[in-house]
């Protein structure tokens, strides 16, 4: 073969390799996360999302993009997990109520009076009892991320409630849930499962007597202009889970995933300060409107409550597991 043959045929070789090359590169499309969540972009979860994407864009630039649909443009909470698991959406943060389906343990948090304040909460859901919970929907294709505070539930209704024996036969407006429901009960209350958007017309009828809601929400919702009685009890906790689907999350690139990981951190801790801040504000513009009166329990009147909830927390011990709840209990010392 003669020379001028053989460059011909090697730079018909490293013409081949580089047009490869180039193609490669040009197909190489950026990672995209679909985050879908259901509130207002001015509301904590919705300002963590649009900090998480900042963040994403900021440091991954030209590797993963993140888009953001507030306000169920994408999907509501009740769907948001199924597209999920079928890839339509890779980022989601629905209330822990939502996760029944998928596992049982995460009803701890509506477990009542378990924790006494938010920083235990926080405590529990960053101990190792509260971590481990991330992984306990994998089997069903999802992987929980990260808890995103809305904050802690207070009652509120027509009546003034201050012992457990206060709400006996009045009519409390819950979330579909069976640990609520068995709350109410056990204090001989009646619940009624009915949805968020029907609450106020619910109270301002008076076809419940009352409800249970964080500060932000009752503000929000305006329950506070027909509800005479706001008790703190810091009762429960509504909080949302960060999730995706195992698959998706997997799949990432190792080191971008821990750039992404990293990222959610930062702007959860972002989101979590908002909703605290919120919360403390809503508080005093309740107590500023002087629509409703705000009490709070006395240690001796909280453990009034503890004793009436305790059998609720033995009836959903198998479920959730005891050693859980024993770490709940521990993370209020």
């Amino acid at each position: 073969m003669s020379l001028t043959k053989k460059l011909f045929g090697s730079f018909c070789v490293l013409a081949c390799s580089l047009s490869m090359s180039v193609s490669s590169e040009v197909s190489a499309e950026p990672i995209e996360i679909k985050f879908s969540h259901v509130v207002a972009e001015n509301t904590p979860k919705g300002q963590m999302a649009l900090k998480f994407k900042a963040l994403v864009e900021e440091r991954l630039s030209g590797k993963v993009t993140v888009k953001v649909f507030p306000n169920s443009q994408l999907f509501g909470d009740n769907k948001v997990l199924e597209a999920m698991q079928l890839g339509d959406v890779q980022l989601a943060a629905p209330a822990l109520s939502k996760f029944k389906k998928y596992t049982k343990k995460l009803q701890l948090f509506d477990l009542p009076f378990l924790f006494e304040d938010l920083a235990a909460v926080e405590r529990f859901q960053q101990g190792e009892e509260g971590q481990r919970l991330l992984n306990s929907m994998r089997r069903k294709g999802l992987q929980g991320l990260g808890y995103l505070h809305n904050g802690m539930k207070q009652l509120s209704a027509s009546n003034k409630i201050r012992v457990p024996g206060d709400l006996a036969g009045k009519k409390f407006r819950i979330m579909s849930s069976d640990v609520l429901a068995a709350q109410f009960l056990a204090v001989d209350a009646v619940p009624v499962k009915k949805p968020f958007s029907e609450v106020f017309t619910l109270l301002q009828t008076k076809a419940v007597d009352g409800q249970e809601n964080t500060y932000s929400n009752i503000y929000s919702k305006k329950f506070f202009e027909v509800q005479e009685h706001i008790t703190e009890s810091n009762h429960g906790v509504l909080d949302y889970l960060v999730v995706s689907s195992r698959d998706f999350w997997s799949s990432m690139p190792q080191d971008i995933r821990l750039e992404v990981e990293k990222a959610l951190a930062q702007a959860i801790v972002y989101g979590n300060g908002i909703a605290a801040q919120k919360a403390k504000e809503d508080k005093q513009r309740i107590v500023d409107s002087k629509r409703s009166t705000i009490m709070t329990l006395t240690p001796s009147e909280r453990q009034q409550w503890v004793k009436a909830m305790k059998p609720v927390w033995a009836r959903f011990e198998d479920q959730i597991g005891k050693k859980v709840i024993d770490a709940a209990i521990a993370a209020n010392q």
